[in-house]
């Protein structure tokens, strides 16, 4: 372990140093892809809010008193 951790940093600081300039390409599916990802993680945080919408409500409310119990 004590031997990998510089091993390891030395590879990192080599691959920033020496870097070469990406011919990356994103075709119109990427953007789509991308789109699908955040209606997907809006849909899950809908339904876990609809899912523990009481349990929500509870932390934020203030519990009423019964007038029988005064």
């Amino acid at each position: 372990m004590k031997k990998t951790l510089p091993f390891a940093s030395l590879v990192g600081l080599l691959l920033l140093v020496f870097e070469r300039p990406a011919a990356a390409y994103l075709d119109p599916g990427s953007g789509s892809m991308l789109l699908q990802v955040l209606l997907g993680g809006f849909a899950a945080v809908g339904v876990a809010i609809k899912l523990y919408w009481h349990r929500f409500s509870a932390l934020f409310s203030r519990r009423q008193q019964d007038p029988d119990k005064r």
